[in-house]
């Protein structure tokens, strides 16, 4: 069953809303202080939050790893308006796909048509530290594609048995669905996963900050063309950026906010494999801060932040998720709130 059918009227082809919404860092923030963050984003007019799903951080100095599920229920439960959802999430190694099936309907049941369950293929980060063999990206990706059939199956049937080549059940049900169904996104950095997204899923997620060549000549067309497989229309698949951002009064403010994150400017290869906090923050903190800063947009003028901004809808992100990696998130979300999205939503005239 196609992730996105249940969704999808026969002929639909108007565009996915526009909407905007906030990364809470899960990396970054203890659980408490997330959910109320989650509670003020709403507040100040943000359309949706989303959470990572880390069993650790990308620092250990400062670094937090809450637990994304009891930490969604928790941001449900104390707002009433924000779609809330993970990006993402991995569901083939430290959980079983039919954990994430169950949890993700419960959270369905609790919170109609507010959750999403993004997914994606997965950090050696959060998996080789429980003592999880790390395999080569193409089992990743076919362990990503045989637990999104078998949560469909647990979500559409009423007794499944599942004998895959990773997993399996028997007999299984889940007991507690949500009248709406949930959402599925597909996290994506290349071609394969990105067609899968445009195949299967309701949404397709990914981040800002990379080579712009990336998005307009290999991920976007990727996505069309898993669509096009699929005989799906243009509007079928929620397009969602993760647009990492830092705006200050002054230029190294700006830059010296994105320090805690530099390691996400490290290349593929020089994070491959990594496992401990610690040796990605010994290579985070060798990097000069321009390097650190490189995957953010880093202004001291909002309107031409906006301008920055609206490079990424131009290309076709229709759901732009907000990432500031700041401390002082509350200034960030009140700050937007006031400058920002409504600059936006002039901008782009919806």
């Amino acid at each position: 069953m196609m992730l996105g059918q249940a969704q999808q009227p026969d002929g639909a082809s108007a565009l996915s809303p526009l909407r905007f919404g906030y990364k809470a860092s899960a990396e970054q923030f203890g659980p408490s202080e997330l959910v109320d963050l989650a509670v003020l984003a709403e507040e100040v007019g943000f359309d949706s939050v989303f959470i990572s799903d880390h069993f650790q951080p990308w620092m250990h100095e400062g670094g937090h790893a809450p637990a994304a599920l009891p930490l969604l229920g928790a941001m449900g439960a104390k707002t009433s308006r924000v779609l809330l959802g993970t990006s993402v999430l991995t569901p083939t190694f430290r959980y079983h796909p039919a954990v994430i099936a169950q949890a993700f309907a419960t959270l369905g049941v609790m919170f109609p048509g507010r959750v999403i369950l993004g997914v994606g293929t997965g950090e050696a980060l959060n998996e080789v530290t429980l003592g999880l063999e790390w395999p080569e990206p193409p089992e990743r990706f076919q362990r990503l594609k045989e637990s999104l059939q078998l949560i469909e199956e647990l979500w559409a049937d009423e007794r499944v048995t599942f004998d895959g080549t990773y997993y399996s059940v028997k007999d299984a049900t889940v007991y507690d669905r949500p009248t709406t169904r949930v959402p599925i996104y597909i996290g994506a950095a290349g071609p394969a996963a990105t067609r899968l997204a445009g195949r299967i899923a309701d949404g397709f997620i990914t981040t800002s900050g990379k080579d712009p060549a990336l998005y307009a000549d290999t991920l976007l067309p990727a996505l069309r063309d898993g669509l096009e497989k699929a005989g799906r229309p243009e509007g079928a698949v929620d397009t969602l950026m993760e647009v990492k951002v830092s705006l200050a009064a002054d230029r190294q403010t700006a830059l010296e906010k994105t320090r805690f994150w530099a390691p996400l400017a490290l290349s593929a290869d020089e994070k491959m494999g990594i496992h401990d906090p610690i040796e990605m923050q010994r290579r985070g903190d060798a990097l000069p801060i321009e390097r650190a800063a490189s995957r953010f947009i880093v202004s001291t003028d909002p309107d031409e932040h906006v301008e920055q901004i609206a490079k990424y809808h131009d290309l076709g992100f229709r759901h732009l998720v907000f990432h500031d990696p700041g401390h002082d998130q509350e200034s960030f979300l009140r700050m937007y709130g006031t400058e920002i999205l409504p600059r936006l939503r002039a901008r782009f005239g919806e």
